[in-house]
């Protein structure tokens, strides 16, 4: 239906997500705004309604009384076709159609839209950005802030306009009646917004503490759970069992406060609305006593005094949860909507890569502290050439490959693939060029199939195959069986592969690099997780995936790198060797002692044993 399709839930929103409260909404509700006001304005014609209703219901009593029953009908026919139309027709419609609206156009796109919106602008982040929180709490932070938004325009439209809509219409029937009666609703409205300004921003401060507190939670617990196995290993349940409950303490306050404010805010409402009834009928039957109101119209005040007290609770509770919803957006703000601090320079290309040539000139990068990191790295890889990195844990190997893919910018110096210094080329087209192999594999919990695609999303399934079995991963994925019945490629393998071993993750990887092709490849720790039988079987794997690919190989075990074109020892930082194996062993320096000290191929990392 053309309804459903009036606002696009996945549209791209323009530039980054601004820090402050409205003009985040509107970047957030972009492209949604007619359907928005349309939907308002539907809304606000449904109010007035109420103030009809009351007024025809005064009417009728006013004619039924001048009339009598035996001429009702007969004198008043036409009013009584306009009530049974107004009632039976034009109020029906105009109410279902603005449910239709709420609830299909508005209510199901807005919260895929806004959170679509902050889902891109999350994953455009650094990985320092992921690093210094939770995966669960920015993962929250997105739906609740996703959530709070359409909340709150839902309840603007189908309340906030509603509810205005009546209230101006109450005030020009009242006034029809006698202007006194109009004054005192306007001073009880006064008193309504004053108890209304006290109650929201306190309410609103409170939601905010309450929502991040509750992102804490979500975090710890996630976090715990992620790393159940080192939780059980350590046998430290009562550990985490003890932080859990701290951060459950902290949001239970935080809930109490706001639970307080709230049961202060309820009474005071219905204090405040049982007023009205009171003021506006008595009022009215002062007017009838003197002869200036008719019982048509204490009939009229009496319904519009009701239906306002009534709906004073409503819009209260609305306003109670907007303004909690702000302030989870607000605090959603806080977490999702900082600047890249690593992004694509305005003018930045896509790489075409003439040829895989890698070159490091005087690149530094110590992570912003006296210590760490690569000092003044000077290093030329040409196109093809097969290069291991050497070191002991610290000395700057993981630092150099990840500004090669720039996880990172460099401090100082720069680094150029194919002539192209890479800060000015895109993101996405840099690391396109590179395949990677880690040693810590990342495995989503989707199928061995989707898992292995994922290094070429246009593969087909034969493609897959054949890279599985370069991989000497086909025979043990055709065994895989998850707990709903899935077998084989078909099988989910849990979260970050957790139903895999070490050897079998790092095979799915190894397969994922073999499909994505890439003229780059970097094998860091490729084969650690291996034993020596397995790793011996993949070898003639690697050999292939690595013809005619430049290659970066960071190992502890040496024997995976003998036989590199080039080995670069690292230390502190720097490169203190680099040559053939055959080479660096005749000059009997470091590597040539790491050599030595090699317990089952290791890299002995404790220099001071010497």
């Amino acid at each position: 239906m053309f309804i459903e399709k009036l606002i696009d839930p996945f549209k791209r929103a323009d530039g980054p997500p601004p820090q402050k409260l409205m003009s985040f909404i509107r970047w957030g509700l972009a492209g949604s705004w007619r359907v928005i006001i349309g939907a308002a304005i539907i809304s606000a014609i449904v109010g007035t309604f109420e103030v009809v209703s009351a007024l025809i219901l005064g009417r009728v009593i006013d004619l039924a009384i001048n009339s009598g029953p035996a001429t009702f009908f007969s004198e008043n026919w036409f009013f009584v076709v306009v009530f049974v139309l107004f009632f039976l027709a034009i109020r029906p419609i105009f109410i279902g159609f603005s449910a239709a609206i709420n609830s299909i156009s508005i209510g199901p796109n807005l919260y895929p839209l806004v959170l679509s919106r902050l889902h891109r602008w999350t994953m455009g982040q650094s990985v320092t950005f992921f690093d210094n929180d939770f995966a669960g709490r920015i993962a929250q932070k997105q739906t609740q802030t996703a959530r709070a938004i359409s909340d709150v325009v839902i309840e603007a439209v189908t309340v906030l306009a509603f509810s205005f809509a009546s209230i101006i219409g109450a005030i020009i029937l009242l006034s029809g009646i006698d202007w006194r009666i109009s004054l005192v609703l306007g001073l009880w409205l006064a008193a309504y917004i004053l108890m209304l300004r006290w109650f929201l921003p306190r309410i609103r401060k409170r939601s905010s503490a309450r929502a991040n507190s509750r992102t804490m939670v979500s975090g710890q617990v996630i976090d715990t759970i992620t790393n159940i196995k080192t939780v059980k290993l350590f046998a430290h349940a009562d550990h985490e069992d003890r932080a859990a409950l701290n951060a459950m303490q902290d949001f239970q306050r935080k809930a109490l406060d706001f639970g307080y404010l709230s049961a202060g805010f309820r009474l005071a409402l219905m204090t405040l609305a049982g007023l009205l009834p009171v003021l506006l009928i008595g009022g009215t039957i002062l007017l009838w006593t003197n002869g200036t109101a008719t019982p048509g119209d204490i009939t009229a005040s009496g319904a519009i005094a009701i239906r306002i007290a009534q709906m004073t609770g409503w819009v209260s509770f609305s306003f109670l949860g907007m303004y909690a919803n702000i302030g989870e957006i607000e605090d959603g703000i806080r977490t999702l909507s900082p600047p890249y601090s690593l992004k694509d320079a305005d003018n930045s290309t896509e790489l075409k890569m003439t040829e895989s040539s890698i070159a490091f000139d005087d690149v530094t990068f110590t992570y912003g502290r006296e210590a760490g990191g690569i000092r003044d790295i000077n290093l030329s890889i040409k196109p093809g050439e097969k290069l291991g990195i050497v070191g002991a844990s610290g000395a700057g190997k993981s630092t150099l490959v990840a500004l090669l893919l720039r996880l990172y910018d460099t401090e100082r110096g720069a680094i150029h693939i194919s002539d192209y210094d890479i800060r000015d080329v895109t993101q996405e087209s840099l690391r396109r060029h590179i395949g990677m192999v880690t040693q810590e594999t990342a495995m989503f919990n989707r199928s061995a199939l989707d898992n292995i695609r994922y290094g070429k999303p246009d593969a087909t399934e034969e493609e897959v195959f054949t890279a599985a079995r370069k991989a000497e991963a086909h025979e043990f994925i055709k065994g895989l069986q998850d707990h709903r019945g899935r077998k084989g490629y078909d099988a989910y393998l849990g979260e970050r592969g957790v139903k895999l071993s070490g050897g079998q993750r790092q095979r799915i990887a190894l397969a994922r690099a073999i499909l994505k092709d890439a003229p780059i490849l970097v094998l860091d720790e490729a084969t650690s997780a291996l034993d020596s039988e397995v790793e011996a079987s993949i070898q003639t794997a690697l050999t292939y995936v690595m013809q005619g690919k430049t290659v970066l190989a960071i190992a502890h075990r040496l024997s995976t790198i003998a036989q590199m074109d080039r080995i670069i020892v690292m230390e502190d930082g720097e490169i203190v060797e680099q040559g053939a194996h055959e080479d660096l062993l005749r000059k009997d320096g470091i590597y040539a002692r790491y050599w030595r000290r090699q317990s089952g191929g290791f890299i002995a990392v404790d220099e001071a044993a010497e």
